[in-house]
């Protein structure tokens, strides 16, 4: 393998962790902005709705936003079907009970989904900068120890330049997967107290629901179904 070829592939390498960089650097902060959004919003509307002086007023509470909100919002609408449902469907076979606690739970999950995207980047990042890195340290050397064979002086000037300036290559890509493995085990907990957050949410709203009967007025139930078709379409 010649010097040029050698040089291209460790150049590669460099700008591939350059490449790792810069969208780990986005995504740490497109997802530190949506955390930070998604726990303001979910803390207006939970103090909005405890605030609430029944549950059938809750139901009129506007949520689309907010990652308790459309949980809310999923129970309402899924309250509101059962009673104009037929009791004949599969879908409402049910009782209003078990079937208001799997939609909260599929609810829950997409939320979950929602919030774990981009985690699984991070987590490639941090696992294979390292090893990019290595990659061009490993061409660099052997560009290096090329260099002095047809060298006249093997000195330990010489030696050490071009070696030192290949292993520049492995202290970047543990640069670059630092920062990524640190983001990721942050934002791992932060879903896994967002999920908890919501799980304790849904307990209150089941025994709120059953406290109601089961039940929402029409006229109630409507903001919740706005809410619903909103996310429905955001995501479709």
């Amino acid at each position: 393998m010649n010097g040029i070829s050698t040089t291209f592939i460790v150049q590669g390498a460099l700008w591939l962790l350059v490449v790792f960089s810069v969208v780990t650097w986005t995504l740490i902060v497109v997802k530190a902005i949506q955390s930070l959004r998604a726990s303001a919003r979910n803390r207006r509307y939970t103090k909005a709705f405890w605030a609430a002086n029944s549950f059938q007023e809750a139901a009129a509470l506007d949520g689309a936003n907010s990652p308790a909100g459309e949980l809310a919002a999923t129970g309402f609408d899924v309250l509101r079907r059962a009673d104009e449902g037929s009791a004949h469907d599969l879908e409402h076979s049910w009782n209003r009970h078990d079937l208001l606690e799997r939609h909260l739970r599929q609810q829950i999950q997409h939320a979950r989904r929602r919030e774990e995207a981009g985690l699984a980047v991070l987590a490639s990042i941090g696992s294979t900068a390292p090893f990019v890195g290595l990659f061009g340290t490993v061409f660099g050397i052997i560009h290096a120890l090329t260099a002095i064979t047809h060298s006249a002086s093997a000195s330990i000037d010489v030696v050490a330049g071009p070696i030192g300036e290949a292993l520049v290559a492995t202290g970047i890509g543990i640069a670059v997967a630092v920062p990524a493995v640190l983001a990721y085990n942050f934002f791992v907990r932060r879903v896994k107290a967002a999920s908890a957050d919501l799980d304790a949410f849904a307990t209150d709203f089941v025994t709120l629901a059953q406290k109601a009967g089961f039940r929402v007025p029409a006229a109630a139930a409507a903001p919740a179904r706005r809410a619903t078709e909103t996310r429905q379409e955001a995501f479709a």
